[in-house]
């Protein structure tokens, strides 16, 4: 590895760390303890897997041939990388062996667990008319930290510099998150409910099992392969991955204030 990657590689390390911190040990995880507060969770949550789709296929349109005809472009390794992840993220199989994105698989345990849909599916109807994504969330109004989180994303893809998407990508997407959701959904007494967390058990499975221990390195070597030795391009991987990472802490914390209201409503 070169000298200057191996240097910056490490800076992002420790300059990163604090901020992953923060969203690993969010009071949030505490507050999800029953099937209202995970509903809560999802209603907002379900616009960060709707808009990683985004993120991934913009990777895809820069480091893989899209155009016709198609003529060999990139390196075949990461080629390769983010091909497979699309086909895991775009046409998996849920537990019926059936092929769904993982957007609408989390849809369908977002109905399963009674969770309201409306909000994104609207949202979604006025993309598919042609609005743009800033006027769609603004049309359904969607929660200001949902619509900070997702504008940032988009943010991000419109600059067309492939070195931010791909860092946003790769560390403002925290892998921790699903094993950890794992823990606390199976930890919800589903003895007195009368809902299905099933599917969203599954979708969080399936998302540890197809990150894996390849997809880590491999994202990384995508970085090192596109920064090179530019400087420049290395501290922009820096500070796009500190805003994107407290945007997502941003958006826990309005996660956990909009189930602490809902907590206090029901003790009313």
């Amino acid at each position: 590895m070169n000298y200057n990657k191996e240097i910056y590689t490490q800076k992002i390390a420790q300059e990163l760390a604090p901020l992953q911190q923060k969203i690993v040990s969010h009071s949030l995880y505490n507050k999800v303890n029953s099937v209202e507060a995970l509903n809560a969770f999802m209603e907002y949550h379900v616009f960060a897997v709707f808009d990683f789709m985004s993120l991934l296929k913009a990777l895809q349109i820069h480091l893989t041939q899209t155009q016709l005809p198609w003529t060999p472009k990139g390196n075949p390794i990461t080629r390769r990388f983010i091909n497979e992840i699309v086909l895991g993220e775009e046409s998996d199989v849920d537990q019926d062996g059936k092929p769904l994105s993982h957007y609408e698989m989390y849809v369908e345990a977002m109905k399963a667990s009674n969770a309201a849909t409306t909000l994104i599916e609207e949202c979604i109807n006025h993309i598919s008319k042609g609005e743009d994504i800033r006027t769609s969330l603004h049309a359904v109004k969607a929660p200001k930290a949902v619509q900070d989180f997702v504008n940032f994303t988009f943010s991000i893809i419109e600059t067309n510099e492939v070195h931010k998407i791909a860092t946003v990508f790769t560390f403002g997407r925290e892998d921790l998150i699903p094993n950890m959701f794992l823990e606390i959904v199976k930890g919800i007494d589903r003895k007195h409910i009368h809902v299905n967390l099933d599917k969203f058990i599954y979708y969080l499975e399936r998302h540890i099992e197809l990150d894996g221990d390849e997809h880590g390195p491999l994202a990384l070597q995508m970085i090192n392969e596109l920064c090179g030795d530019d400087s420049q391009k290395w501290e922009d991987c820096i500070s796009v991955s500190k805003e994107a990472l407290q945007h997502r802490i941003d958006l826990w914390t309005a996660i956990e204030q909009q189930i602490e209201v809902l907590q206090k409503r029901q003790l009313a």
